[in-house]
């Protein structure tokens, strides 16, 4: 009997879960926990961390669950090896709902880095005005750059004194975000560099567009690496594989 773990955080996720619900496929949808207020889901839902390999193994075996849907963050790398071993320990198909990655375009002025720590020696020496658009896991490493003038845009707000860069200008919005608001908030503050993870997507793609527009430097953290997986990025292809145990395309049936 099918029993899907649904393992979300991005609007791909949101998206599959209410064609599951309409199909009345039996899932359950976890949320890493990351933020104080995830958004409704019409599935049940779980938030909070499984306790490693172990503990996912055991959760997929005492509930059931036939087909594990990896549609976390593309930086929730940890979370997504945990799923590959725990599906292989115990004979689990896997299935990666992922986004492509953003490629550069005609008049970008990207930068493309590693890791956070390389994102922040890649900021100029001399002040600048900086558009920290990284959420706040990661912003310990722009302390070794005090002489910016940051700003930062998280969803939840922030305790007093939690967050590590200090006299940061901070917004608390949830995406999606246009061009158009995205241009004129970069403009109204005067950013002349953005930081960025390439999560890829359309929810938070107008950041790029407005720094294209404006001319703006932008640094681009690059995806963490993560084992071979099947993954598709289209919520169709989940859906057929959970019917046929392949993905439309491919070239054989996925275990």
């Amino acid at each position: 009997m099918t029993h899907v773990l649904l393992l979300g955080g991005t609007s791909d996720a949101s998206l599959l879960a209410r064609r599951l619900h309409q199909a009345a496929v039996p899932a359950v949808f976890s949320y890493a926990g990351a933020t104080r207020q995830p958004a409704a889901q019409p599935l049940p839902t779980r938030c909070g961390g499984f306790g490693g390999v172990e503990g996912l193994v055991q959760f997929i075996r005492s509930q059931g669950i036939s087909h594990v849907v990896d549609a976390t963050h593309p930086f929730a790398a940890q979370m997504s090896r945990n799923a590959c071993a725990a599906c292989a320990q115990t004979g689990t198909p896997l299935l990666a709902l992922e986004r492509p990655a953003w490629q550069p375009e005609a008049g970008d002025r990207w930068q493309m880095v590693a890791d956070m720590d390389a994102a922040a020696r890649a900021l100029p020496a001399a002040p600048a005005r900086v558009f920290l658009a990284v959420g706040r896991k990661q912003l310990a490493a722009f302390r070794q750059m005090p002489q910016h003038q940051y700003l930062l845009r998280v969803v939840d707000t922030p305790e007093a004194g939690s967050l590590p860069v200090e006299g940061a200008t901070v917004l608390v919005a949830r995406g999606p975000f246009s061009a158009d608001a995205e241009r004129a908030l970069l403009a109204t503050h005067g950013i002349e560099w953005l930081v960025t993870k390439n999560a890829g997507g359309e929810a938070t793609r107008g950041k790029l567009e407005a720094a294209r527009a404006l001319g703006l430097r932008v640094i681009m953290v690059q995806r963490p690496q993560v084992p071979a997986r099947a993954s598709t990025d289209q919520v169709d292809a989940v859906m057929h594989w959970l019917a046929h145990a392949a993905v439309p395309g491919a070239t054989a049936s996925l275990p």
